[in-house]
């Protein structure tokens, strides 16, 4: 199919040339990353023609923020994935300053839907730069994408009153059971800050507006934005991500993060009752994530595994930044969000090393076997003595002379803590988070999925999770446990290739 936009055929272009530069050990082994330059938020995560789609926001040129564009990649199992030419460039008068986030749909005539936010900056009278927010479509095959010639199909005169235009954006569609569709967008409102707003369509290209879904009232943070919206074992789930959050003990960080509202649906009114909120990842870096359901009925997250604070400190010199978080299989138990490894990692899993009840006390025990960077690794651990409670337990991975990562629990707090101040950065930048569980007599379950800059722990199966990038050097490969006390731990390694 030919292409009619010199901006996109260009940024093709540049980005086939360039990656040949980029050897592939030096990207995650089975994390997505950004074919070139910089990647943030995922879009349009989808099932389209058998394959799991991921666009992606994209600056080729540079490994920093910049005029967005929709990168793409496909694959059939969500952890290896193949890189397809950039899908969409900001080459058209109402995306001309970027082609920001949104979803992907897949049409009952077969083509491949793409809804996005357009941005146009503006020159206000009194000197200032405003920035317009507007909606857009693009149709495709998987390959190649239209821009659909009625753009913009939503714009400022579509807002409730109090809309604000210039935080209008992140478009999730679905398609309901009658035919008809919705669509949800994040929007900031004077008054109350983040908001929710519920749209319709008969034919999921003319919009009109239903309802403000949900109000942040300062709740959680001031704008939210890039929100999901799903049915999840009968509960109704949102996500958004909230900018500027003040913490609320150990459940929301402070800055950017990543929130879950469990509650109830009802279809015919289209009220969302909300019911409970958690934060969706304790860790460092986690931001806008999008599920897609699996053709076996799954649940399956991604997101960004970056923070805003931290994701421009990199030096001009570095090919690429960025990456998406392992995917993640959702759901719902004793009413809150759960989270797995998406089940495909195990057919990865290599070489297998157990040891069971391993005595620890003091510091740097290794383990025959236990070791590497591309690693699915499982501990449960317990006092040795009940009676006599260890003060803390550890693990040490990504580990040598030099460097290491820490996750530590302490039992008497029952916090868990990630630690990356010796990983490897050169600069001043938040590197511990903490999660909270509920006493359980110094027990803890972690498993510890480790790609080769970065490290997920899925905390007493699922319960909770923390993420954080890390930039050791990949020949620091040691693991090792320690304890302040004496501890007892059953342990389960393996090699994962890719």
């Amino acid at each position: 199919m030919p292409i009619d936009s010199q901006i996109l055929r260009n940024a093709r272009i540049y980005e086939k040339e360039k990656e040949k530069t980029i050897p592939p050990e030096a990207r995650p082994a089975f994390h997505l990353s950004a074919r070139v330059g910089w990647m943030n938020d995922p879009n349009g995560f989808s099932l389209y023609n058998g394959k799991y789609h991921m666009f992606y926001q994209y600056h080729p040129y540079d490994s920093h923020w910049g005029p967005m564009h929709w990168g793409h990649a496909v694959s059939e199992d969500l952890l290896q994935w193949q890189y397809l030419p950039v899908a969409m460039a900001p080459d058209k008068p109402y995306d001309r300053d970027g082609c920001f986030s949104g979803n992907a749909l897949t049409l009952p005539d077969g083509r491949h839907m793409l809804v996005y936010t357009g941005v146009v900056t503006e020159l206000s009278p009194d000197g200032n730069v405003t920035e317009l927010q507007i909606q857009n479509l693009a149709f495709g095959d998987g390959l190649f994408y239209t821009k659909y010639t009625g753009n913009p199909i939503l714009t400022e005169r579509d807002l409730p009153e109090g809309g604000n235009r210039s935080a209008f954006r992140d478009p999730k569609p679905w398609q309901k059971a009658d035919g008809t569709y919705r669509m949800l967008l994040a929007n900031d409102h004077i008054g109350h800050g983040g908001q929710m707003l519920l749209y319709r369509s008969d034919d999921a290209i003319h919009w009109s507006f239903v309802k403000t879904l949900v109000e942040n009232n300062f709740r959680l943070g001031l704008m939210w934005e890039c929100p999901d919206f799903f049915e999840l074992d009968g509960k109704q789930v949102l996500l958004a991500s909230a900018q500027d959050m003040l913490p609320k003990g150990f459940e929301y960080h402070n800055g950017n993060g990543t929130f879950c509202m469990i509650g109830t649906w009802d279809d015919e009114t289209e009220t969302f009752t909300e019911e409970f909120d958690q934060a969706v990842d304790y860790g460092l870096d986690f931001y806008a994530p999008q599920t897609v359901l699996s053709p076996d009925g799954r649940r399956i997250m991604i997101g960004w595994m970056q923070n805003w604070d931290h994701c421009n400190l990199h030096t001009p010199d570095i090919p690429w930044f960025g990456q998406m978080s392992l995917p993640r299989e959702l759901s719902i138990k004793n009413g809150r969000l759960y989270q797995a490894p998406v089940r495909e990692i195990e057919a990865h899993r290599r070489h297998k090393a157990v040891h069971r009840d391993v005595y620890v006390s003091g510091r740097e025990l290794r383990l025959d076997g236990v070791e590497g960077r591309l690693v699915d690794l499982e501990v449960d651990v317990r006092p040795a003595d009940p009676s006599h409670m260890y003060e803390q337990f550890g693990i040490h991975f990504a580990k040598n002379d030099d460097f290491h990562t820490e996750v530590s629990y302490r039992p008497h707090e029952s916090t868990l803590k990630i630690d990356r101040k010796f990983s490897g950065s050169r600069r001043a930048l938040s590197h511990q988070r903490r999660a909270v569980f509920e006493p359980n007599g110094g027990r803890l379950k972690l498993r510890l999925i480790l790609d080769r800059f970065s490290a997920e722990i899925f905390v007493n199966d699922g319960e909770k999770v923390l993420a954080t990038t890390i930039t050791t050097p990949v020949d620091a490969h040691d693991i090792t446990f320690f304890a302040d006390g004496d501890a007892v731990i059953n342990v389960t390694h393996y090699q994962l290739e890719f």
